[in-house]
């Protein structure tokens, strides 16, 4: 049985003009992104069969995308191509005060559609992620990310989310980003967030709260990721920590992505009939194991650079 992710496969386009705004930077990084692009990368190069549900131009970056997954073993039948739309672009410049220059210069990952979607076979499919940031912003996408959600809450496929905040794509319609979040929080089995994820959707102050608020109204396991201080798992209405392994940070991006790949890639090594009733024992390996990769990826420069290090041998080490 196969793990299908869906939502945006972009081109992140950093520019490596330390301090420099979009305007004035010359020179620029491309590299191959999209959380659930670089989750079903993370899946495929831990060992486990992955489908990518997702949309491109059909151009260079299309193809580059494409090729890419393919690279890692990908089921890219259901990365389709659009004649009409360019490949979708993030342009990213990191100023020395934290800020981010940004421009979203949105095209083909909008444009997948329901019937994209009911092309799919689920028959095949064990357990879905839903992990897109874009997933949630206006277009057919947004459509058929949510139909594709009730096609798996009526075939009772095991639903895993991660609601990806972007603050440089919400910050004037917040509100809709947690209304949203919630309907995909509640129906899930399995949902991971950061602790700003946890707070901002919540709408509370302290971590205690968050976990007070997402123990009453979900009812699936989730996680939330601290960084090097590991992982609250919340289970069964308890809260526990799992430690995380100490690592020489170099890039931070795809640690997250890294660590819901490593969650699926293992759920989705027991039979589909105990997954979603594994005891505290299980999940507490799960989220260690979990930990060991998004931390490992922290060692690699890009994410795909470090999907490429990234295997199953890294749990018994």
């Amino acid at each position: 049985m196969k793990i299908l992710c869906i939502g945006e496969a972009l081109i992140d386009m950093i520019c490596t003009d330390k301090n420099s705004s979009l305007s004035e930077g010359n020179h620029f990084l491309k590299k191959p992104g999209g959380a659930p692009t670089n989750v079903a990368a993370a899946i495929a190069a831990l060992g486990e069969q992955v489908v990518l549900a997702a949309k491109v131009g059909n151009d260079p970056f299309g193809k580059q995308l494409i090729e890419t997954m393919q690279s890692f073993g990908v089921d890219t039948s259901a990365m389709l191509t659009h004649n009409d739309y360019f490949t979708t672009f993030a342009f990213v410049s990191l100023m020395e005060d934290g800020e981010r220059d940004f421009v979203f210069n949105r095209g083909a990952d909008e444009q997948l559609t329901i019937d994209d979607i009911d092309a799919i076979n689920l028959n095949e499919v064990s357990i879905i992620h839903f992990g897109s940031a874009t997933g949630f912003l206006p277009g057919t996408l947004q459509a058929a990310y949510l139909h594709l959600l009730q096609k798996a809450i009526h075939h009772r496929i095991y639903i895993s989310f991660d609601p990806n905040y972007r603050h440089l794509l919400f910050k004037n319609n917040t509100a809709s980003f947690i209304t949203q979040s919630w309907y995909y929080l509640q129906h899930c089995n399995f949902f991971k967030v950061s602790f700003e994820e946890a707070l901002l959707i919540t709408e509370t102050d302290t971590l205690e709260k968050a976990m007070e608020i997402l123990f009453t109204k979900t009812k699936g396991v989730f996680a939330i990721t601290l960084g090097k201080e590991g992982t609250l798992l919340g289970l069964n209405g308890e809260q526990y920590m799992i430690e995380s392994i100490t690592v020489q940070p170099i890039d931070t991006t795809g640690a997250g992505d890294a660590f819901v790949g490593a969650v699926l890639y293992q759920l989705n090594q027991f039979p589909t009939t105990e997954i979603k009733n594994l005891p505290f024992n299980e999940w507490k390996k799960i989220i260690y194991n979990a930990n060991k990769a998004g931390a490992r990826t922290c060692e690699y420069l890009g994410a795909m650079e470090a999907f490429k290090h990234l295997n199953n041998k890294i749990f018994n080490s």
